[in-house]
């Protein structure tokens, strides 16, 4: 799945933009845009299927426009788990990068593939740029190495590892890859006396055995705080994806109840039904922004400080191999003496004092790992606290930033709609009598119509023409009254007010 020299692939996509009042955040692993990871395709083997990525590497400072070899090779996700794997025994106590987690279902989702890719470049990048790794072997082999090199360097059950010094230079044509065979262990023997040192508790001693416990007591309470925000950061994206759910039922009822409305008023609590659905389409798309800006940072926080333990737990095991290598040396030397007091035992003795020696040259490399990783540690710590000082002020920063620009696109939408319901004005019948545009006659009476009500209460006789049926000239309810009043006897009524009407 090798492709030397093949052509130059198109460039990477660029990045998202980003708002004008928020500045691009430089990352370390920007140095390293000339690796990239990209064009996933899916496989299958019978019953298993999986997905392979282009892991493509460019000169650094290339021309693209000009054809210049390349290496580009096919890897798999259990191709990247090995290099991940490969660097914490390569260099131990270095603080790997996080790799993106397994995922037994829904592998081959699109979204969750991008995803992934993304992932295993960031991972590949920071690996590149990272001081402790970027010349380890390993990564020199998952990047450059043919399919055939590499799968004996990955299979291989003395553990060996590709050397290629010109990798990352120039390379003569036709040469093999050296494999270079690590040192076998010594296997369960090896592992039963490191269990029993364990167990025992018998550790040797350093100087700064108390400054790695106060380093550990720092990882376990920062990130238990961190798993804490995180928790509330994933409550806030929620409860944002619920509040744009919320506007979007909420414009969707004043659009109805706008439609139910036939005057100036039913087109404003249209409007208001049009505002929420663009509040709603605000608020997920800043949902999205706060859960990609906000909550992934925090998650990746989380897993470097799960690199810290890891490296803490590699001192650890150099420790121990330690401390297992000098209680063999004391046992040994306590052998010797035994047998050197013993007559005719010369023979046994020198062996045994053969076995002392090796034994010696292994607690000095055991001893020589332990304060060579001891003091990798402490430096990929101080590193550690302080990008994570500057990841944590910048993530803090654009989240605020974030906050401020959406409350403010938030507040202008909402203010824009109040000049549109101050126009619609309200009479003391609860009737529209303005809206900014025409009022339906329906909405109330005109002014003419006031005028022509004013004249026909008043006696016209020759004003209005003749109907054979009065009845049928009065409003129903006129008409009601006289049928009853003509069912029942007149009451009776005062004579002055009688005359005083027919002088009228």
């Amino acid at each position: 799945m090798s492709m030397i020299g093949a052509t130059v692939p198109p460039p990477a996509k660029p990045p998202p933009p980003t708002p004008q009042n928020v500045q691009q955040r430089v990352k370390p692993e920007d140095a390293a845009n000339h690796i990239s990871v990209s064009d996933p395709v899916q496989h299958s083997e019978g019953v298993n299927k999986y997905t392979s990525y282009r892991v493509d590497v460019r000169p650094q400072g290339a021309d693209l426009s000009q054809t210049q070899a390349f290496s580009a090779v096919l890897r798999r996700y259990s191709d990247f788990l090995w290099l991940f794997e490969k660097l914490q025994d390569e260099r131990a106590g270095a603080i790997v990068p996080p790799l993106p987690e397994k995922k037994p279902t829904g592998r081959f989702n699109p979204q969750f593939i991008e995803d992934r890719r993304r992932s295993l470049e960031r991972f590949l990048r920071r690996a590149a740029v990272h001081p402790e790794l970027q010349d380890c072997s390993c990564l020199d082999t998952f990047l450059r190495a043919d399919d055939v090199t590499f799968h004996a360097a990955k299979h291989s059950k003395n553990n060996v590892v590709l050397q290629q010094s010109t990798m990352m230079g120039s390379m003569t044509p036709g040469a093999p890859p050296q494999l270079m065979p690590k040192p076998k262990k010594e296997g369960f023997k090896r592992w039963f006396a490191e269990t029993k040192t364990s167990i025992s508790g018998d550790l040797v001693r350093s100087p700064d055995d108390e400054l790695f416990e106060e380093i550990q007591r720092y990882v376990h309470g920062l990130d238990s705080q961190m798993k804490n925000v995180q928790t509330q950061a994933s409550g806030l994206v929620r409860k944002g994806k619920e509040i744009a759910n919320g506007l979007f039922e909420f414009g969707l009822a004043f659009n109805l109840l706008g439609q139910s409305e036939a005057d100036a008023l039913g087109d404003a609590l249209g409007k208001v039904g049009e505002t929420a659905d663009r509040l709603s389409v605000l608020s997920a798309e800043h949902s999205d922004r706060e859960s990609a800006e906000f909550e992934d940072p925090l998650v990746d926080i989380i897993k470097t400080i799960h690199s810290v333990k890891m490296a803490l737990q590699k001192r650890h095991e150099k420790r121990l191999t330690y401390s297992t290598c000098l209680q063999s040396v004391e046992s040994k030397q306590h052998s010797l003496a035994k047998l050197r007091a013993q007559i005719g035992m010369e023979a046994k003795a020198y062996g045994t004092e053969m076995s002392l020696r090796r034994a010696q040259d292994n607690a000095e490399l055991a001893r020589e790992d332990f304060a060579a990783t001891s003091q990798r540690v402490l430096r990929e710590v101080d590193r550690f606290k302080r990008e994570t000082a500057e990841d944590m002020r910048r993530t803090v920063l654009e989240y605020i930033q974030m906050q401020v620009e959406y409350n403010k696109r938030m507040e202008e939408i909402w203010a824009a709609l109040i000049p549109q319901l101050e126009r619609v004005q309200l009479d003391g019948d609860a009737n529209v009598v303005g809206g900014g545009g025409e009022v339906p006659a329906a909405a109330g009476p005109s002014p003419s119509n006031n005028a022509s009500m004013m004249q026909s209460s008043q006696p016209a006789i020759h004003s209005q023409p003749m109907v054979p049926n009065p009845q049928q000239a009065m409003p129903p309810q006129m008409g009601s009254q006289i049928m009853y009043n003509n069912t029942q006897p007149p009451a009776p009524q005062d004579s002055g007010a009688f005359s005083m009407h027919y002088r009228n």
